[in-house]
């Protein structure tokens, strides 16, 4: 970090310490003060990275007091641990929401190429699981990259911007004293891993509460016959006691969920979004499941009225009136809020267990591998520039994805990049990927053009 940066980062510590204080003291009043404070603290260093009406529209929602998610935010700093809090608001908010982001506005322009605002790394390939349909189980269970990788990674990142990192697998908690280790060498980072969760337990949760830079979203499918289906048995357990252990220790964490034909509606139902808020569930991810593999199981992709489906239902949950006090991401249908795809490169990549740089955690393909490579080479590697040179690849932002929605694209940027397969057991051909996606591509897309423009007329009328 430069000098400047380490003034200013000592300034943010001390103010958001004078937050936190004020936001345990419980007073309704001085409760209002400190998070229109803490707008304050960041409008001063960002400045013009947001537009006025943004932080306006933050400070009235501190105001309204009875506003769902000012009380979703209070509900969490009860419950959250002083230093969990603290660095997660210094590491993730100050430090690469406007620091980092501020440093990669400027590095895109000078490399001419992709710089994104997070990484994905999988520590390695094992898994104490065999989940079905699960692409990771796909790679096998004998590589991993050793901790020096993952520093060096990281090392590079914060030279770029990057100070946002993410750890999947396999199993990426099968590394986990690794893990806590980067987060007590790189102290300005936040790192999340997604898990099965089933390596958690009360040693390892205080080890998270110690750094206090390191989240969790646990993989759950359902209530426990869904689950377990797909996990095996007794995993549903094992993942709410996870839960608990947690919640106990005041730390934040979410779930991943994957969304298959099966399961859609129970993922989705009132029933299942408060056992999750129950437990002290902050936030969620949901991913559509994506055929990866030789050994996908097509049965398992949601039909487009299932995806429709779950398109309005999100954003029925996380209304700002009404709804569950709890942040709820779709992966593949929030592209309207990102711009399309922001894989390649533009918001992340994925770097597997052998080091192959690739563009996204569903795409298998790589020019380039942190053993070979620099991270700048990695970004500016053929088939990562295809991508910048292709983004968005679908003006409708939900056909975001070049495999799922355009899966042409996918073929030709494949060829054309000369980028070769990076699976670990069983190199999946591009003509044989990207033809079971074109059946779902062509019946999703008259849904997705009546929904895109629904979202079109909503804006003009705005």
């Amino acid at each position: 970090m430069g000098l400047v940066h380490n003034v200013e980062r000592k300034v943010a510590s001390k103010g958001i310490e004078s937050v936190i204080k004020n936001l345990k003291a419980n007073d309704i009043d001085g409760r209002e003060n400190a998070m229109l404070n803490l707008v304050d603290i960041y409008q001063k260093f960002a400045k013009n990275l947001f537009e006025q009406k943004t932080y306006d529209k933050v400070r009235e929602m501190i105001k309204d007091r009875d506003g769902k998610w000012i009380n979703y935010v209070y509900n969490m700093m009860d419950k959250l641990d002083v230093n969990v809090m603290k660095m997660t608001a210094l590491n993730l908010g100050f430090t690469a929401a406007y620091y980092g982001k501020k440093v990669i506005n400027e590095k895109r322009k000078e490399h001419n190429c992709n710089i994104p605002w997070l990484i994905l790394m999988d520590p390695t390939s094992a898994c104490n699981l065999k989940c079905k349909g699960c692409w990771a189980a796909e790679y096998g269970h004998n590589q991993s990259l050793s901790f020096e990788e993952m520093d060096d990674v990281i090392i590079q990142g914060k030279k770029l911007g990057m100070y946002f990192y993410m750890f999947t697998g396999g199993e990426p908690l099968m590394r986990k004293k690794d893990l806590i280790r980067l987060c007590e060498k790189h102290r300005d980072c936040y790192f999340v891993a997604f898990t099965n969760g089933t390596l958690i337990d009360e040693e390892f949760a205080d080890e998270m509460v110690r750094v206090g830079n390191f989240s969790v979203a646990l993989s759950i499918e359902g209530f426990e016959e869904e689950n377990d289906s797909r996990r095996g048995k007794g995993i549903y357990k094992k993942v709410l006691h996870a839960m608990d252990i947690l919640n106990e220790k005041g730390l934040i964490y979410g779930t991943s969920i994957c969304y298959t034909s099966k399961n859609i509606e129970t993922v989705l139902s009132d029933e299942f979004i408060d056992l999750l808020i129950s437990k002290g569930v902050m936030y969620s991810w949901f991913f559509n499941y994506m055929p990866v593999g030789n050994d996908a199981v097509l049965e398992l992709i949601p039909t487009p009225k299932q995806r429709e489906y779950i398109y309005h239902r999100i954003r029925e949950l996380r209304a700002f009136e009404g709804g569950k006090p709890i942040m709820l991401i779709d992966f593949q249908n929030d592209g309207e809020y990102v711009g399309g795809c922001i894989a390649g490169g533009r918001n992340y990549f994925h770097i597997n267990s052998a080091g192959d740089a690739e563009p996204c955690v569903f795409i298998h393909y790589s020019n380039a591998n942190i053993r070979e490579n620099t991270l700048l080479e990695c970004l500016k590697q053929p088939i990562f520039m295809e991508y910048r040179k292709g983004q968005p690849f679908n003006e409708n932002h939900l056909r975001p994805c070049p495999m799922l929605e355009n899966p042409e694209l996918l073929n030709e940027m494949v060829k054309r990049s000369k980028a070769h397969s990076t699976d670990l057991i069983s190199p999946e051909d591009i003509d044989a990927l990207t033809a079971k996606c074109v059946p779902y591509a062509n019946s999703w897309k008259p849904t997705a053009e009546k929904l895109w423009s629904g979202i079109e007329n909503d804006v003009i009328n705005l």
